[in-house]
């Protein structure tokens, strides 16, 4: 079996993909308040999706495939960070504020 160097390129693509995917779930469990959570969480979505994107891009070669996958990097770049601004907006005119380093008082 001949392993080239587009194979282990889309692998590590995928594994920091997979990573930058865990570590914003752990992300969400772990952060204080909602700010932190969703800045955890929105940042590395994109990241996350765009590694994973660009490895089966790599993967499939130069198809129509490859466009579609295009597209949806496109989108996903587009509209993460858009909806965490919009949900960020939403929380401040709610009045949600951020701990800003005092302890949680629940």
């Amino acid at each position: 079996m001949i392993i080239d160097a587009l194979d282990i390129v889309t692998a590590i693509c995928l594994a920091l993909g997979c990573f930058l995917g865990i570590s914003g779930g752990v992300g969400i469990y772990r952060l204080p308040d909602f700010y932190t959570r969703m800045h955890a969480t929105s940042v590395t979505d994109s990241a996350c999706a765009f590694l994973i994107l660009f490895g089966l891009m790599l993967q499939s070669g130069f198809s129509l495939v490859t466009v579609k996958l295009g597209f949806i990097l496109l989108f996903m770049v587009l509209s993460s960070p858009t909806a965490a601004h919009a949900l960020a907006k939403t929380a401040v005119q709610f009045g949600i504020e951020p701990l800003l380093g005092r302890e949680d008082k629940r």
